[in-house]
């Protein structure tokens, strides 16, 4: 099918001497690279490594998601990172070399990361040298959000540079989608590199194992980062044809480029949007799997299939609201069906718990991830949307820091959520059910809040604040 033909609805009108993308779907997919290597690094950070704290060095669970989480909490430097790359240009581009370096830096701190693990597992607990290598594993994995975040906002920066309104769905339905495809390509390249390690296996071999795992893949995605970015920012950037301060030696400085984010109401509404939204969307996190073993008796490796489940649905989600569902709904009208259609999905969660049939339970979740991927796209495709051309990576890492923060309190509620259900319910169900029911009170909320979002109105603020910055403090 042509997608090129398929015309869309327009969240607000492109001025008619804006510059035109040249993009084509060959060159999404190569940008997509940067993501599909993300996916793999987050199996590493998120999957190999709270592995290997908890059940192989039996370092507390709490003690190792506090220390993993910590590369979530400093999401704050996402909006430093983004106005850095808007107005200090590093090898000489805006974007690329903020993103070469930080992938460098986050590949480097992450094998120094695992280094530090092993001092933990290798400390009496509760000596001084076992507190002082956990506040030092804290540390390490601050340093590695970062530096994920001085690559990972500029890289999305550069998505606003290179696209435009006509093709920005598709974009982000692309390299969202290879994110999912990293995933699952790293699960299965780690499997293969430790397929025969167990707890059993004895540690100075494990080690030698896993530090092997933290060179290759890591420096696979170094490679694909380079792969993916080299060439576009020069060949595809509309940064200079559309900032007004591109070509001026005094750039607009973060204090300043902070006003013009909070110049408009919409920049608030839109931030609490994101945040209610990404909250919403993974509080089951911590929970899902229990819900499947608790109430529908599923064996361990059948709960863990229903993340398979969910990242099917989210990919097919994903591609086919980008290029089907976008272009002929507008994003605005696609965030607000895909929040709906998740509530519903929570509800048929909660339902299906009451029949205790597993099929039933798995086909919601399918659902669940397809909705998400509905959900995902129209709000990605609205965030570009929603930024200043002199100051989109300080817009940028404003809402990678509403979605990080989000993401680090969803797992921390859904077991609140959870302990008040046990506390208030006797039936697993109902325990369960209160965190699902939450989650679609808060997709409702969403809808909300969305509904109230102006993108013509946050343009016009955003143009006038910066016209009032150059005019009247940059002399």
């Amino acid at each position: 099918m042509d997608t090129s033909k398929l015309s869309a609805p327009s969240d607000f009108p492109p001025p008619e001497s804006a510059p035109t993308s040249r993009i084509t779907l060959l060159t999404m997919f190569r940008l997509g690279l940067f993501q599909l290597g993300l996916g793999m690094m987050s199996v590493l950070a998120l999957g190999v490594l709270n592995r290997v704290m908890i059940g192989n060095l039996a370092i507390p669970a709490t003690l190792a998601a506090g220390a993993i989480a910590m590369h979530q909490f400093v999401a704050p430097a996402r909006v430093v990172f983004g106005h850095m790359s808007d107005s200090k240009p590093f090898w000489g581009f805006h974007r690329t070399g903020y993103v070469w370096l930080g992938t460098a830096l986050f590949a480097v701190t992450l094998f120094l990361t695992v280094q530090v693990i092993w001092q933990v597992g290798a400390a009496v607990p509760g000596s001084p040298a076992y507190i002082f290598w956990l506040a030092m594993l804290a540390i390490a994995f601050a340093c590695y959000g970062m530096a994920l975040s001085a690559s990972s906002t500029p890289y999305a920066a550069l998505l606003v540079d290179v696209s435009d309104e006509s093709n920005r769905s598709k974009l982000v339905g692309v390299v969202w989608s290879m994110l999912m495809v990293g995933i699952v390509v790293g699960a299965i390249l780690i499997s293969l590199l430790l397929k025969r390690l167990s707890l059993e296996t004895p540690l100075p071999v494990l080690q030698a194992a896993i530090n092997r795992v933290f060179i290759i893949v890591p420096a696979v995605v170094v490679g694909l980062s380079v792969l993916a970015t080299v060439g576009i920012e020069k060949t595809y950037s509309l940064y200079n044809s559309r900032s007004s301060v591109s070509d001026r030696e005094d750039k607009i400085t973060l204090r300043r480029a902070l006003r013009v984010l909070t110049a408009s109401p919409q920049t608030g509404l839109f931030f609490v949007f994101l945040l209610v939204m990404t909250l919403s969307l993974f509080m089951q996190d911590a929970v899902l799997e229990p819900y499947g073993a608790k109430v529908f008796g599923m064996e361990f490796s059948k709960t863990t299939l229903l993340n398979a489940f969910w990242g099917t649905g989210t990919l097919i989600g994903i591609s086919t609201a980008g290029f089907l569902v976008v272009p002929r709904l507008g994003k605005q009208t696609t965030a607000k069906v895909g929040c709906l259609l998740v509530a519903a999905c929570f509800i048929l969660m909660i339902l299906a718990g009451f029949t205790a049939n597993q099929g039933i339970l798995k086909g919601s979740v399918f659902l669940f991830g397809l909705s998400s991927g509905i959900t995902t796209t129209g709000a990605l495709s609205l965030m570009l949307d929603l930024t200043a051309a002199e100051t989109a990576g300080t817009f940028i890492g404003a809402w990678g820091l509403a979605q990080t923060l989000a993401r680090a309190l969803a797992t921390l509620a859904g077991g609140g959520v959870l302990d008040l259900g046990t506390r208030l319910f006797t039936s697993p169900v109902l325990s369960y059910g209160l965190v699902f029911a939450v989650q679609a009170v808060g997709m409702v909320i969403a809808v909300w809040l969305l509904s109230r979002v102006n993108v013509p109105e946050f343009q016009t603020t955003a143009k006038q604040a910066i016209d009032s910055v150059l005019a009247n403090e940059l002399d």
